[in-house]
């Protein structure tokens, strides 16, 4: 039988305790660090898009246009549609740039954007947006109208992967 026999001081009873306890809690923080690595995950990460469109109409506009989708280091072509139609006359061009959040990968971007919050907004010229798809992705882009007409709605605009 093998004797163990402890030191006169308490001090490496106490590194032990210290250690077993850290460690413990290292253990209880696992799924805490997994949930928050989780969450940053889901959240998923965000892009660039520049965008152009064109609206036109006497009674009734029609409009679309193309763009860019700059995500993970690659460029992805849009396809622009489904801009608000409604009673309108004249013809205008509007230049969008902006932020995309809540990517996944790139075919998230493509759907439905509708309003978020206040939506469309003018002030000097450009507008402000603030959109988001089915699939939870959020455009918030800005830009300048060229053209006469009243304005250019985002509401209803539906993007495509080309």
């Amino acid at each position: 039988m093998t004797k163990i026999t402890l030191p006169d001081n308490d001090e490496p009873v106490m590194s032990t305790r210290r250690q077993v306890l850290g460690g413990l809690g290292s253990l209880l923080c696992l799924p805490l660090a997994a949930g928050v690595a989780e969450a940053s995950a889901a959240a998923g990460n965000s892009g660039r898009i520049a965008f152009r469109i064109t609206r036109a109409g006497l009674i009734v506009g029609v409009g679309g246009g193309s763009g860019t989708l700059t995500f993970n280091g690659r460029k992805y072509p849009l396809s622009i549609g489904g801009i608000s139609l409604g009673a309108t006359i004249g013809i205008a061009s509007a230049d969008f740039v902006g932020r995309v959040r809540h990517l996944r990968r790139a075919s998230d971007i493509a759907g439905t954007y509708s309003a978020v919050g206040a939506g469309l907004a003018a002030a000097g010229g450009g507008s402000v947006a603030r959109l988001r798809n089915a699939r939870g992705v959020e455009l918030e882009v800005s830009g300048k109208q060229i053209g006469f007409m009243a304005s250019i709605d985002l509401s209803g605009l539906r993007i495509r992967l080309t």
